[in-house]
């Protein structure tokens, strides 16, 4: 009797620790599969994202016929070809188009710089009649679409006589309503009892700016800066709306160019292989500075 009432309390005993074992189990069983479907869902929106650059990059080293006698779509190709880089290269200027791109970026970018941190500095620490109202009204801007910005702009270049110049790509470029918010967040972060003690100090306010604000506002700063590089990389709209010169093409717009009177309509696989070459520098640079853009955003939009 006392040995079966111990196997009793034993098998009593025993219970919860081997429900809870149970469970213990069945959670780690949920998990490894909730991961599985995750990484499933993952790599399958992985592939769907990329497989557009795949399908470019494998066009671009196809030759002209290879790729005319496919009736079925090849997923690869046994005899590439770089032939048609050569060709993106010699028949129209697509050299001089990187350059015409790399100076537009490049001016755009330093002058919206000064422009947004100055305003964003305005905006945040200086103190004027009506800054706030002035700052809403500012704000407004983002509700209003492009394309009445694009018609109002073109209308301004052309009066003033910058058609088919960098002036008149660059000046429309210059400023960021969203850019200067975002900055303002970032500079409202540091306390005003720094920004006191500093004009209590003799401080002038660029010094300020310059010393304290700018190098405590670097990583939103940077992001700013390669966000600005890439759109100016990709401007479209505006640089084919405001230039009828090939002198002042961009890279973006001068795809049409490439396609009119370069290669030809129907040579898809030299056409591809520009895209690869334009698409190329902001894939790099993006790859280098994800990190950091990820990380500007966040900061600059959290509070406190």
């Amino acid at each position: 009797m006392e040995k079966d009432a111990s196997k009793q309390y034993a098998s009593v005993g025993e219970g919860p620790s081997v429900n809870y074992a149970k469970m213990e189990q069945s959670a780690r069983t949920h998990r490894k599969v909730l991961s599985a479907v995750t990484y499933v869902l993952l790599a399958l929106w992985a592939v769907i994202v990329l497989f557009p650059f795949y399908w470019m990059v494998l066009t671009s080293v196809k030759s002209y016929s290879a790729y005319n006698s496919e009736y079925i779509p090849q997923f690869f190709t046994l005899s590439p070809t770089l032939q048609n880089y050569v060709d993106a290269f010699t028949s129209v200027p697509l050299g001089r188009y990187f350059v015409n791109t790399i100076v537009f970026t490049v001016l755009t970018t330093a002058i919206m710089v000064v422009v947004i941190t100055l305003a964003a500095f305005a905006f945040a620490r200086l103190e004027f009649r009506g800054r706030n109202i002035a700052f809403l009204l500012f704000l407004s801007l983002m509700m209003i679409p492009n394309e009445l910005v694009i018609i109002t702009n073109f209308v301004t270049i052309t009066n003033l006589g910058m058609r088919n110049t960098f002036q008149g790509l660059i000046l429309p470029s210059v400023t960021s309503v969203f850019y200067i918010y975002l900055l303002k967040e970032n500079f409202e972060q540091v306390p005003d009892s720094l920004y006191k003690a500093a004009k209590v100090d003799g401080t002038s306010d660029m010094k300020y700016l310059l010393k304290v604000l700018v190098p405590i506002s670097r990583p939103t700063l940077i992001t700013v800066t390669i966000l600005k590089v890439i759109e100016c990389w990709n401007s479209y709209v505006w640089p084919r709306l405001i230039t009828d010169d090939e002198n002042y093409y961009l890279v973006s717009n001068g795809i049409q160019e490439i396609r009119e009177n370069g290669f030809g309509r129907e040579n898809i696989p030299a056409m591809m292989a520009a895209v690869v070459v334009i698409s190329l520098p902001l894939i790099v640079l993006f790859l280098i500075f994800h990190k950091k853009i990820m990380a500007g955003v966040s900061r600059g939009g959290t509070k406190g």
